[in-house]
Parts: C-alpha cells; sequence; structure tokens
C-alpha cells in the first residue's frame, strides 16, 4: 500500500528526496570523480587513456542522466523547488565542504601543481596530471599540464552542467541560445583552437580572451612572439587591438555586455552553467554595491596602469621592433582620455551620470601618466611610481589573476554566488560596465503595472541587483554589472521584464510602457 501524502500544498514537498534514479546516476558521476582522485598517488599511472576516458565517461554519463531524469521528463518551466531548504544552495554543512574542497583544488592548481603530479623540467607527469598526457598528446603533441588539465575539466563542467542548464530553462529560448553559445565559444576557441594552433607550431592564443581580462597580451614576449611569428602572429595582435577598440565597443553599443559575459565569455560560462545553483547567494545590498564599484574599478586602474608601465618601460625612444614610441604612447593615452572627457562634457546629462568611481578611475589613470612622465624623465626608465613594472605585473598576477578569479571567484561559488569575480573583480566588466552604462541601447524594460513584487527577478540575480525596486517604480534597468543573464526575466511570473536592444527614431531605447505614472504604477500619481 502506497503512502498517502496529507498535504495541501501544491508544491512538491520533498524536492530534496532523491529516487533511485537519481542516486544511481550521481553514483555514477562520483564514480567518475573518485576515479581521478585515486590516481593522485601513482607515480605511475596504467593505461592512463582507458583510465582518464572511463573517469570522464562517467562524470558526463552521471550528470547527463541526471539531469534528463530530473528535467526532461517534467513539465516544462524553471524548477527551483527546495533550494532554499537544500545545505548545498544556503551555505549550509554541504556548502561549506564543496567551498573548502573547491578553494584547495585552486590553491593547489596555481602555486603547488606538484602535488598534482606536475613533472620538473626533464622529468615526467605523475598523479593526477599524467593521466591527461594521453589527451594532450593528441591535441597539441605534448605532455600536459596543469592548466591542460584544468582546461580539461573546465570544458567537461560547462557542457555537462549545460547541458543540465539547458533542459531546465527549455521553455526559454533565450536561454537555450546563449547557453549554446557559451558551451560552443569555451569547447572551440578556449579549448581547441589554442591545442590545434600549438599543434601547428602556430602562435595561439584564447581569441576571446582579451585584455585587460587578459592581462599578459601586451606583455613583452607575447608582443614580440607574435610580430616575429610573420603574417599569423600580425593578423593576432591587430585582431586583439581592435577586440579592444572596435569590435567590443560595437557590439557592446548594440548587445550591452551581454554579448561577452553571458554568451562568449570562459568565466561567465562556468558561472551560468555549474553555478546556476548557487545564483541566488549574491548579496543583494545596498552596501555590497558600493563596494562593489570601488573594487571593480580600482582592479581596473591597477590594470590600466600596470599595462601602460609595462609596455612603456620595453618601448624606446624610436620604434625599432614595436612600431610605437613612449612618446606615441603617452599621445595615444592623453588622446583617447580627451575623447572620453569630451564625451561627458557634451553629451547632456553625462556629467550627472558619473559617479565617484568613474572619477576615481579617470583621476588614477591621469596620475599615472604624469608618473610614467615625470619619473621616466628623472630615471630615464620605464618605472611608475618608483616601482619597477615587471614586479608590478607579478602582483597583479598573484593578486588578481589567481587570488581573485580563482580561488576566490570559483571556489567561493557556494558561499557567495556565481559571479563574485564577474561582479567585484573582472576589468574586462568593469570596461564593458561602463560602455553598457553610457553608450549601449540595451537595457531591461519593465512594465511596473504587472509587478506583483514577488521577488523573484531579485532573488536570481547573480550579479546581485535588486530587480524588483527597479520593477516596481517601472524603471528601465540599466546597471554596469548587469550581464543580462536574463534569468530575472525568465523568472518573472507576469512578464514584467523584456531585454530589448531597439532604437526608435529619435535614437532613444523605446520604452515598452507609457511614461505616464498611472501607466507605470507609481505612487502619488492623480488623475486629470
Amino acid at each position: 500500500m502506497s503512502k498517502t501524502d496529507h498535504s495541501l500544498s501544491i508544491a512538491d514537498q520533498h524536492s530534496g528526496v532523491l529516487d533511485g534514479v537519481q542516486k544511481g546516476a550521481l553514483t555514477l558521476a562520483s564514480l567518475g570523480v573518485l576515479g581521478l582522485i585515486v590516481s593522485l598517488p601513482f607515480s605511475t599511472i596504467p593505461q592512463p587513456a582507458i583510465w582518464l576516458a572511463l573517469s570522464l565517461s562517467a562524470i558526463v554519463a552521471g550528470t547527463l542522466w541526471y539531469a534528463h531524469h530530473s528535467y526532461a521528463n517534467k513539465p516544462a518551466g524553471i524548477k527551483n523547488n527546495g533550494v532554499w531548504h537544500s545545505g548545498l544552495t544556503t551555505r549550509g554543512i554541504a556548502a561549506w565542504v564543496v567551498g573548502i574542497l573547491l578553494t584547495g583544488l585552486y590553491i593547489l592548481l596555481y602555486f603547488y601543481p606538484e602535488y598534482l603530479g606536475q613533472a620538473a623540467e626533464g622529468e615526467q607527469n605523475k598523479g593526477l596530471i599524467a593521466l591527461f598526457d594521453p589527451l594532450a598528446q593528441l591535441l597539441h603533441g605534448g605532455p600536459a599540464s596543469q592548466w591542460f588539465m584544468y582546461g580539461t575539466l573546465y570544458t567537461v563542467s560547462i557542457l555537462a552542467m549545460g547541458y543540465k542548464f539547458i533542459l531546465k530553462y527549455r521553455n526559454n529560448k533565450y536561454q537555450i541560445v546563449r547557453t549554446i553559445s557559451v558551451m560552443f565559444f569555451q569547447l572551440g576557441f578556449a579549448f581547441l583552437l589554442p591545442e590545434l594552433l600549438a599543434r601547428l607550431s602556430l602562435p595561439y592564443n584564447d581569441f576571446k580572451n582579451m585584455w585587460p581580462l587578459n592581462y599578459s597580451f601586451f606583455d613583452e614576449w607575447n608582443v614580440k612572439g607574435l610580430i616575429d611569428a610573420g603574417g599569423f602572429g600580425l593578423f593576432m595582435l591587430l585582431f586583439g587591438v581592435a577586440m579592444i577598440f572596435v569590435i567590443s565597443p560595437i557590439l557592446t553599443y548594440f548587445y550591452g555586455k551581454r554579448w561577452y559575459c553571458s554568451w562568449v565569455c570562459g568565466c561567465g560560462g562556468l558561472a551560468e552553467t555549474a553555478g546556476d545553483p548557487f545564483r541566488q547567494l549574491s548579496d543583494k545590498s545596498t552596501k555590497a554595491w558600493k563596494m562593489e564599484r570601488w573594487i571593480i574599478h580600482t582592479v581596473l586602474v591597477f590594470a590600466v596602469v600596470m599595462t601602460v608601465a609595462l609596455v612603456y618601460s620595453y618601448l624606446g625612444d624610436s620604434a625599432k621592433g614595436f612600431w610605437v614610441t613612449r612618446g606615441m604612447l603617452l599621445g595615444i593615452i592623453g588622446l583617447a582620455l580627451g575623447s572620453v572627457a569630451t564625451v561627458v562634457l557634451v553629451r547632456p546629462g553625462m556629467v550627472k551620470e558619473v559617479n565617484n568611481t568613474i572619477r576615481f578611475l579617470a583621476l588614477g589613470l591621469l596620475v599615472a601618466i604624469i608618473g610614467l612622465t615625470v619619473h621616466a624623465y628623472i630615471t630615464g626608465r620605464g618605472d611608475v611610481f618608483f616601482v619597477e613594472s615587471y614586479p608590478l605585473r607579478k602582483w597583479y598576477g598573484f593578486f588578481i589573476g589567481a587570488i581573485f578569479s580563482g580561488v576566490i571567484g570559483v571556489g567561493f561559488y557556494p558561499l557567495m554566488g556565481s559571479r563574485v569575480w564577474c561582479r567585484f573583480g573582472c576589468p574586462m566588466a568593469a570596461i564593458l560596465g561602463m560602455q553598457q552604462r553610457f553608450f549601449s541601447r540595451f537595457r531591461i524594460t519593465t512594465n511596473g503595472g504587472q509587478c506583483i513584487s514577488c521577488g523573484n527577478c531579485s532573488t536570481y540575480c547573480e550579479m546581485g541587483i535588486d530587480v524588483r525596486s527597479y520593477a516596481q517604480r517601472g524603471e528601465n534597468i540599466v546597471r554596469s554589472s548587469c550581464v543580462g543573464c536574463g534569468i530575472c526575466a525568465a523568472v518573472c511570473p507576469r512578464g514584467v521584464l523584456k531585454l530589448e536592444s531597439r532604437s526608435s527614431a529619435g535614437g532613444k531605447v523605446q520604452d515598452r510602457v507609457s511614461s505616464d505614472p498611472i501607466a507605470i504604477g507609481k505612487t502619488g500619481a492623480t488623475l486629470r
């Protein structure tokens, strides 16, 4: 006799209980993870290709099996049942365990790769990294490194969890398209293409990873290597520069920063797929918003100052080898800053829109240029603020490139949400955010008269935006931090929110509703 459920709730009261199929799927995936872990103490890996294939196949098959059983055979619609009743998604014991394990993995990856099996020069890999040697030999013709191992697992995570995400949001075409996009760019452009170029002995780079996110792009070794590589290297150098100053601003103007942060970027791809169960953990407080603006723009200033100092240090008074002199570099930067200042002063209403963080950014850049010029004149060297540029570059790589983006950015998913790095640290997000805030046609429009203040939009905003407060006032959401993931619109039960990039004849983005305060649900309105 089956047990009778006496609950009158229309919601699933047992959403946290796994059935037999789900348990079997998780067991299979766990065995795959165990297969990778037990390889750590081995100095010689027996049949590494078979071992790796079985482990990764078990992880992928178990994940896909679990996702298919959990979502595909149920009615379409977003399933967030029990998200606030699970220890893993509410900073419970499971969340702390997973967070500590992820943080520990990143610490080993960045600072102690020998414990993962990374071989010293002239020796063979051992342990976990040795498992990936056959795949590395197949793709680029050499042994694996800790970064190849990480890139493989990173890509597998996005592909497997991307399938789960697509099933969960299959009623929303936008979510399906953008998830397929990040899966494609991660597999093709971030993983396979660089390996293929390395096998062909061509200069390689992640074509979608541009400065300042790729903070080593303007390093002397990279620039010189691309120039010396001939036509293809020159193409990659010019394409990288065009991405920064031409392609990216144009795409941001039409589509907002979502074209990169939600459709292309690997960091965003992992956050959207593997990090989806933790999106509700982002801090929505005003204090967090203020900290976000100061921290992310400080990182951007650091990145710009570091890059200018680094490039200035290896340029000379003549353009031999690099086409640009120190004087030309300072002139280009001055022209860029002058152009931005002109737009801010000329465009109506722009001065009021510029907040203190952007003023801080502009001041930092100006001080950097003055410091470079004065100190270079005094010492004859290319140092900045009396600190040598390459140590400055190492500090940035350690604190921002490793600790912030890796250890904290991913390791803290279960504790601080899935977009910690994107929200507080990514200099690329800061640049795109300013372009989106002041120049882009993209925004999320609201129909305040339909809002029932359920709070779903704010709850599931991974960037910590209190979307409901905008919806209640019927105001468009034009925030620098918004990555245009569209989840707020997807979880809204009333269709209040809509992602738009259209322009009217007057050049202003069309509102979905009238500016009449009655229509948009503002209080204090009077009938006439």
